[in-house]
């Protein structure tokens, strides 16, 4: 089975976060009206920051809507590296949930990831939206190469979320996570991925060629997706 991929292509950055925030307000909206909440996770690190504060200005009622990170490091709360303080900083304000996934300064990440599985547990699944960024090395989420890569891509369909050791460790985040697996991701109602640069358009087309025998993660992970995937790419 071939993954339906739609590329949508922009010629700035201030373009395609504008497109990025408008299609997250629409999907939210949708949840919204069909069931009187949303539940997303959304993309940590900096390329999506510029997204979610054009998605914060939406005149969307944001009390009904929950927010987990798609990943995040093993760092306390208010660290540079946290992907939920960053995240809780734009939309706790404006009334939403945001929920971490680390709930604490556990040091164990095996621990650390059966503590948020066990937190997913308590909200609606599957997920309205699962916004995925990713990495020059073609990682999406937290899901990297190391001890724990085959857990997260071929785990118990009804794990959520699990700690992950990348091996090599990244040089700009160079410490355990925890993830969405990846039958969380894919079960999602809405996938999309946001990325800029060539470098990351380039790498993620040969991914997705490769499917599921793919040297990267992300191709991995959506192999045999059965949802449609949209991918907006700004240079």
């Amino acid at each position: 089975m071939t993954t339906e991929v739609e590329w949508w292509e922009y010629d700035d950055a201030g373009e395609w976060a504008d497109a990025v925030a408008g299609d997250i307000g629409f999907i939210i909206e949708s949840a919204i009206d069909a069931r009187g909440a949303a539940v997303i996770a959304l993309a940590g690190g900096k390329t999506p920051l510029p997204v979610y504060e054009k998605l914060a200005q939406a005149k969307i009622d944001w009390k009904r809507v929950t927010i987990v990170p798609a990943d995040d490091r093993l760092v306390p709360l208010g660290d540079p590296l946290s992907n939920v303080t960053a995240i809780g900083k734009i939309f706790i304000p404006r009334g939403a949930r945001v929920i971490p996934l680390i709930s604490s300064t556990v040091s164990d990440y095996k621990a650390a990831g059966r503590a948020a599985d066990a937190i997913l547990q308590d909200h609606h699944w599957p997920l309205d939206l699962c916004l995925l960024g990713m990495g020059e090395d073609g990682h999406a989420a937290s899901i990297f190469p190391g001890p724990d890569y085959d857990e997260a891509l071929n785990g118990p369909k009804e794990r959520r979320a699990l700690g992950v050791m990348p091996d090599p460790l990244p040089a700009e985040a160079p410490v355990a996570r925890v993830t969405l697996s990846r039958a969380a991701i894919v079960s999602a109602r809405s996938l999309i991925i946001a990325i800029t640069g060539a470098k990351k358009r380039e790498v993620l087309e040969a991914a997705i060629e490769q499917g599921a025998s793919s040297n990267y993660p992300v191709g991995r992970i959506l192999a045999d997706v059965e949802l449609p995937v949209d991918i907006h790419w700004a240079e």
